[in-house]
């Protein structure tokens, strides 16, 4: 009886644990939402392999490669340097940068050390204004040993200002979803579905920031891929309840696949919320792609992807399916030409219909 008693005490505290751990993976869950409008984006389609892209700046070197553990097309820095994304189009006080990122060494160290991501107030065209602290103001974010550090600068400062660190990792070879949020001074960087920085103060009142840099040395040698800039705070529930429509990036998926990417957990979960809160509420998800490729496979894809959101909401949110139905226009309405790599972002799209 003593041993019963036991048992069930311990099957009862292993579930209280599960149940903790269960309720702090939710309470971590990636909440990062891209910027409602793309103002830059480059996929490195346009440039040859072995190329320097033509929408960067450099003062040092870099090519576009293949690898063959990441299939398609990256751009990888083989030089120390600053490498800017000429992205002329002011980001706003609220915008958002990601890209996929595979850190890379010519020594024998397993995680990544000097490469610096900096925002900075400047001008484009002077990369080197500033000197060694670039711009009128920025900051600085340099992943290194189990840590991220950064510290953030300005004129009216005479200098540096604040600087912190938080625990994360980058382990060389492997492959990263890198997201950074700015909401006027705060600033987020994420890693994957893990927020890695969330700085209310980071960067420094009275500048606009509309520059994005990376920094690095000889030794280090990283690539990147699916690099985006987008403008603006999505208001989805204004979007989908008062005018019926919302155009969404947030929801990426897989080159040529409806296989839905875990940084779309946030897009789909502010969906899915303004779904509970309005019980009467049914939409139309439509699926949309770029003109690349056949119109028959674009339309297929367009459908698939539609229902893979539509499962997703019901999987993970339990929103009822009978809420929603899906369709897919393939590459039959674009809102932009079809001309560039950013006008082919935009058409890459998840829109929702309200019904």
């Amino acid at each position: 009886m003593k041993k019963n008693h036991l048992f069930f005490i311990s099957l009862f505290l292993l579930s209280l644990q599960l149940s903790a751990q269960d309720e702090n993976k939710i309470v971590s869950k990636f909440d990062f939402i891209p910027g409602e409008k793309i103002i830059f984006f480059d996929d490195f389609s346009s440039d040859n392999i072995g190329d320097f892209p033509a929408l960067w700046n450099t003062n040092s070197s870099g090519e576009i490669v293949t690898i063959g553990k990441f299939p398609g097309r990256w751009f990888q820095m083989t030089g120390g340097g600053y490498y800017i994304p000429e992205a002329k189009e002011k980001f706003s006080d609220n915008f958002t940068v990601e890209f996929d990122l595979v850190p890379m060494n010519t020594e024998t160290i397993d995680y990544m050390f000097n490469v610096n991501f900096l925002f900075v107030s400047g001008t484009l065209s002077d990369p080197n204004e500033g000197g060694a602290i670039p711009g009128k103001a920025g900051i600085s974010i340099t992943p290194g040993y189990e840590q991220v550090n950064w510290t953030n600068w300005s004129e009216k400062t005479e200098g540096y200002k604040d600087n912190g660190s938080s625990i994360f990792n980058f382990t060389t070879g492997e492959k990263y979803h890198i997201a950074f949020w700015v909401q006027k001074q705060r600033i987020r960087m994420y890693a994957n579905d893990k927020k890695v920085l969330d700085l209310p103060r980071g960067l420094i009142d009275g500048y606009v920031y509309n520059i994005f840099r990376i920094q690095t040395t000889a030794e280090i040698k990283p690539i990147i891929a699916n690099f985006r800039i987008a403008a603006g705070l999505p208001d989805m529930r204004n979007k989908l309840l008062t005018e019926g429509k919302l155009i969404s990036y947030g929801i990426q998926f897989d080159v040529n696949s409806d296989k839905v990417k875990p940084e779309s957990y946030a897009t789909i979960k502010e969906i899915a919320q303004v779904l509970k809160e309005n019980p009467a509420l049914k939409l139309k998800i439509v699926g949309h792609t770029d003109s690349d490729g056949d119109d028959a496979s674009n339309m297929d894809l367009s459908k698939r992807r539609a229902l893979a959101v539509k499962a997703e909401l019901n999987k993970t949110f339990e929103i009822d399916n009978s809420r929603i139905e899906t369709d897919g226009k393939g590459e039959s309405v674009p809102i932009a030409g079809n001309d560039n790599a950013v006008n082919k972002a935009k058409n890459r799209r998840v829109e929702f219909i309200k019904l």
